[in-house]
């Protein structure tokens, strides 16, 4: 590098930036700036135009300045008109937003879609898993919903149900998936139940609640899931169960069932049971007909397939998979779950080696694939 040629160049490339409009000082420093840079990058890759170099990196590094400076000061006058501070609104805009991306103009399943990418937060690939589609679906799903709301106004506010399906969604797959979601829609669902009457919105509050209760026992010290049957009881929040029982013994009072206060049964039965052995499988049998009913999902008729392998024994629960179809996320880990209780340890660990493969999440691939390994060892040992 030859350091004369860059001293020869300083005033030159000075000059330059003061003609353009720059003042002397912060000419200066630019100037310093693109010497700087030059002292890095020449001696490895000389320019063909030294002055013309340092022009241009001199002027953008101007050019910079000055903008960062004009946004300081707009920030600074914009701090000087601002009220002085108080105490904060209790509520905030994010509810309201969430009817308002729950458009009239849209199907119900498109305003869920499109609510959960624009304000959920949450990924394309997330939504379709939750939807039990392929990604590519989603995403076309998602751009004709923000096509069809293009241009439109946004004041006429969605249905209650979008709104409570979207926090749903958004609930799930903070308590179970990449991003942490749950305890912003526990708030939010707070306020919408509060807000409105409607059975409903507390049958989803209570369902959270009883859901995050048991969220400590979710997860070992390693990170690895704990099934439902192996979690330690004792670390259940005790105050959240009691208060999710209480808000859906008030909702089912008012004798109009839905979908949310339906799931919310089934978990304050699991909730309620002092052990495992303890569990009431077959009221949750029962209320897993129940939300069969209102939902036909082929998920509720998986999680009832469970539930019937409990109450009346796993042949019970294999006949009641056998109905399903078996490209169902989570069919082959129920049917691994019920041939290992029906003793058939070898069938259960291929079973559960087929369902790692299929696993959306590293906890549940890793979670699997133990299960198949205990079993082949104890078979082999």
């Amino acid at each position: 590098m030859d350091e004369a040629l860059l001293r020869s160049l300083t005033p030159g490339v000075l000059t330059v930036l003061v003609r353009r409009g720059a003042d002397f000082a912060a000419a200066e420093d630019a100037v310093q700036e693109a010497l700087v840079e030059a002292l890095r990058g020449w001696p490895a890759d000389p320019p063909r135009d030294p002055k013309g170099w340092l022009v241009t990196v001199a002027w953008r590094k101007f050019l910079d300045a000055t903008r960062a400076d004009t946004a300081r000061r707009r920030r600074e006058d914009r701090a000087d008109e601002e009220p002085p501070p108080g105490p904060a609104p209790a509520a905030d805009d994010t509810l309201q937003l969430y009817f308002l991306c729950a458009h009239p103009s849209l199907t119900p399943s498109s305003a869920v879609a499109l609510t959960l990418r624009a304000v959920g937060g949450l990924t394309t690939r997330q939504i379709a898993r939750a939807y039990l589609v392929p990604e590519a679906t989603m995403a076309q799903r998602i751009s004709r919903a923000k096509r069809t709301v293009s241009g439109v106004r946004f004041d006429r506010p969605g249905d209650v149900a979008t709104v409570l399906r979207v926090l749903y969604l958004v609930f799930n797959e903070g308590y179970s998936g990449d991003v942490d979601l749950a305890a912003e829609a526990i708030r939010l669902t707070r306020q919408l139940a509060a807000s409105i009457d409607h059975p409903e919105a507390a049958g989803l509050l209570a369902l959270m609640l009883l859901h995050h209760a048991r969220r400590a026992a979710r997860t070992a010290s390693d990170g690895s899931l704990v099934p439902l049957a192996e979690q330690d009881r004792g670390r259940w929040d005790t105050r959240l169960i009691a208060e999710g029982v209480g808000i859906l013994q008030t909702a089912l009072a008012r004798d109009r069932l839905g979908e949310f206060q339906a799931q919310a049964a089934i978990a304050a039965l699991h909730a309620d049971a002092p052990t495992v052995e303890e569990t009431d499988w077959v009221q949750i049998v029962e209320w897993y007909d129940e939300l069969a009913e209102l939902t036909d999902s082929p998920v509720v008729r998986l999680n009832r397939a469970v539930a019937v392998g409990e109450a009346d024994g796993p042949r019970a629960g294999l006949a009641a998979l056998a109905e399903l179809d078996a490209a169902l996320p989570r069919h082959t880990a129920v049917a691994a779950y019920l041939h290992e209780r029906d003793g058939d340890p070898e069938t259960a660990a291929r079973l559960y080696a087929e369902a790692a493969h299929q696993a959306t999440t590293l906890a549940e691939r890793d979670h699997l694939t133990r299960r198949a390994a205990r079993l082949n060892a104890h078979r082999n040992g």
